[in-house]
């Protein structure tokens, strides 16, 4: 079974590689084809490590950060896990000025995370709310969908300022 499925892979490798016209019509019809097609066109979705770039979710004045270090694990971050950041992006007139380091909460990862129901949350972006060293939120208002796992990392306050919990 294994061996046909790379077989396949293989072939629809070339095909995508060598052009339409080297392909079967049949040959796309199969579900194997289609999961490797998925496999060729996603990208790997991997812990929130050093230099990744995450979108800032808060009213603070930071837009982008880039992460230091993840406080917490030996591979890196995931929901809910704090982290130092550096701020790329700025607003002119917020709170968090560019250059300057700040703690993180991570509230929407792309790397997807089970939950005890059997569901399994992942998120479109990396997202962080900036919070001070006791970890209480920087900004007053937190946008975008924030998942409710934050409640067993303690970070209740986050879950009060965000509009929607998922």
């Amino acid at each position: 079974m294994a061996a046909t499925f790379a077989s396949r892979c293989s072939r629809v490798g070339r095909c995508v590689i060598g052009g339409l016209s080297n392909c079967s019509p049949s040959l796309f019809t199969s579900s194997h084809e289609m999961i490797c097609n998925n496999l060729f066109s996603q990208q790997q979705r991997t812990f929130i490590q050093m230099r990744t770039v995450l979108k800032v979710v808060d009213n603070s004045g930071a837009k982008k950060v880039m992460c230091i270090q993840a406080l917490k694990g030996r591979k890196g971050a995931r929901l809910g896990d704090t982290i130092i950041a550096s701020v790329k992006e700025a607003h002119p007139n917020g709170k968090v000025k560019k250059g300057k380091v700040v703690y993180g909460v991570v509230v929407r990862a792309a790397m997807q995370r089970g939950r005890c129901d059997g569901s399994e949350v992942k998120f479109d972006d990396n997202a962080v709310v900036l919070v001070d060293k006791q970890g209480q939120p920087i900004g007053t208002r937190v946008f975008g969908p924030v998942p409710h796992e934050l409640r067993q990392k303690k970070h209740v306050k986050i879950l009060t300022l965000a509009g929607h919990i998922a």
